[in-house]
């Protein structure tokens, strides 16, 4: 069978699946849609217009909300800390921290994190996906964790674990000029033709006249009875046909860990599915009724701004007489004939109910006024309101905790591709940038140790840190640490590791120069 046909054969189910799989998923894109309106607060767009000049005012309580809550969960940026039960891998795992911290450098992961909380509160959940760049760290190599347009994936519908599906699919556009460059054998792949699939009608898959193409990456885990283990593998198709295929290059799997290199990280986690529910799935009716309530309370205030003039014919005055406000005197016969008529003012506890109802969204979702560094109720101490901002913030640290378990099942997977791409070369460059004299020795020792590695130490452990801590956790933190420096039980070089606070590292390296410069001197 020719190559080019058999392509397009082996294509074929993987097309049905990728279809089955986006159908499923049409009600959840409404709804991602949905949620990005009202994070915008765009959400009168789909409310019909029944008076072109009607106001249509938007209160931003959950961009709000959503917003705050994003800024505390950046105090709670995860970092990864290599830990070793046995003390004969302590080396290792103070290297494999290193090593882990300039891969999340190389890959901007604090921009990664900022995107991620955003997909997690505004539509549910986030997704990263953890790969292997080779051209990254210098040409040697690193491993990355980056997050994914949830918009732009699809995982089986039909499990609540995403490792137990049939299938992964990415997919993206790209220009027929895109692909002359990358798949330049593929030449009827930018005929007229290949542009149109008719997988469904919702706008995914694009007209015969666009000049787009519709690229979708594949990724399939299958068992293997014999070994008992799994294998992933990843297809990238357009067109109708395969253009790669690892199972060519990579027979025993695309990475050796065999699970699907992707971590999804749910808010509100929903029965029967991986998938999760956002802030805005829970006040999205507050908002658009508060919206609706604002809208009532502005007609009721432009009506009251134009008083109407009710004129009987029996008054023997001229309407459009009157309405000329130039005139001082006006001719008629009867002024019982003429009534000013006001709109009557809406009643009070119909403004007290709308401030109640977004207070009521703010308090839920944990936007309050401590969250967000306000000193109400009298409180000036600045230990005391670090302390109540630290209480008050129990649903961004509820969400924290999602993204830390996540983050570290995603650093899992990030040692395994280290340790199989690039692992040794990348220890012993973590020992040369430390200009350790025990580099050379250390560097070699645990490039061989993890060289003959089948798989990752069962002592070495992922745990997670906050790369910065909230100002009241940094005081108690401190303030223990100098009590113990204090008592004598610490040494004052043991509580410098301890503390907590900006410039450590700097300072530490200064006491170091300081040290050998006066080693020479004596």
């Amino acid at each position: 069978m020719n190559n080019k046909i058999k392509a397009t054969a082996d294509a074929a189910p993987l097309y049905e699946l990728f279809r089955e799989f986006y159908e499923a998923y049409a009600g959840e894109r409404a709804r991602i849609d949905r949620c990005e309106t009202i994070y915008r607060g765009d959400h009168w767009f789909d409310v019909p217009v029944d008076d072109p000049n009607e106001p249509r005012p938007v209160t931003p309580v959950i961009h709000s909300a959503i917003e705050n809550v994003r800024a505390d969960l950046d105090e709670y940026m995860p970092e990864a800390v290599i830990t070793a039960d046995s003390n004969a891998y302590t080396e290792l795992a103070e290297t494999l921290t290193q090593v882990i911290r300039e891969d999340h450098l190389n890959c901007g992961y604090d921009e990664e994190y900022r995107l991620l909380t955003h997909d997690l509160l505004v539509c549910g959940y986030g997704v990263q996906e953890i790969g292997y760049d080779p051209d990254a760290a210098g040409g040697m190599g690193s491993a990355f964790i980056r997050r994914v347009d949830i918009s732009s994936i699809l995982f089986d519908p039909a499990v609540t674990d995403i490792q137990d599906g049939r299938a992964v699919f990415k997919f993206t556009r790209r220009t027929r000029d895109w692909f002359r460059e990358h798949y330049p054998d593929e030449d009827e792949l930018f005929t007229e033709d290949s542009l149109y699939m008719d997988t469904v009608s919702d706008g995914l898959i694009t007209p015969r006249t666009d000049k787009n193409i519709l690229l979708i990456e594949c990724w399939q885990r299958k068992f293997d009875a014999k070994t008992g283990k799994y294998s992933v593998h990843m297809l990238r198709m357009a067109g109708g046909k395969i253009l790669e295929d690892s199972r060519k290059s990579r027979p025993g799997g695309m990475y050796r860990h065999g699970k699907y290199p992707f971590v999804v990280t749910a808010l509100f986690p929903r029965r029967g599915s991986a998938l999760g529910y956002g802030l805005v799935d829970m006040f999205e009716t507050s908002q658009r009724y508060s919206d609706k309530l604002d809208q009532v309370v502005l007609k009721n205030a432009l009506l009251a701004s134009h008083n109407k003039l009710l004129v009987t014919g029996a008054s023997g005055f001229d309407a459009d007489d009157l309405r000329d406000w130039s005139k001082e005197v006006h001719k008629g016969d009867n002024l019982n004939g003429v009534t000013w008529f006001q709109t009557a003012p809406l009643p009070a506890y119909i403004i007290q109910y709308i401030a109640d109802m977004r207070d009521m969204i703010k308090e839920e979702s944990g936007s309050n006024d401590w969250s967000r560094g306000m000193t109400n109720y009298g409180v000036t101490s600045g230990t005391a309101i670090s302390a109540l901002q630290e209480k008050s913030s129990k649903r961004a640290r509820m969400a924290a905790k999602s993204l830390h378990s996540a983050f570290r099942k995603a650093v899992e997977q990030e040692l395994e591709l280290e340790r199989e791409f690039a692992l040794g070369l990348r220890c012993i460059k973590t020992f040369i940038d430390r200009s350790d004299p025990e580099g050379a020795r250390k560097a070699d020792a645990a490039a061989r140790e993890i060289m003959n590695m089948d798989d990752m130490p069962m002592s070495i452990r992922v745990t997670v840190k906050v790369q910065k801590a909230t100002g009241f956790s940094a005081i108690a933190h401190n303030d223990t640490v100098f009590r113990l420096v204090e008592t004598g039980m610490i040494t004052p070089e043991v509580g410098l590791e301890l503390i907590v606070f900006e410039g450590k590292e700097q300072a530490k390296s200064l006491m170091k120069d300081r040290q050998t410069e006066s080693g020479i001197s004596n």
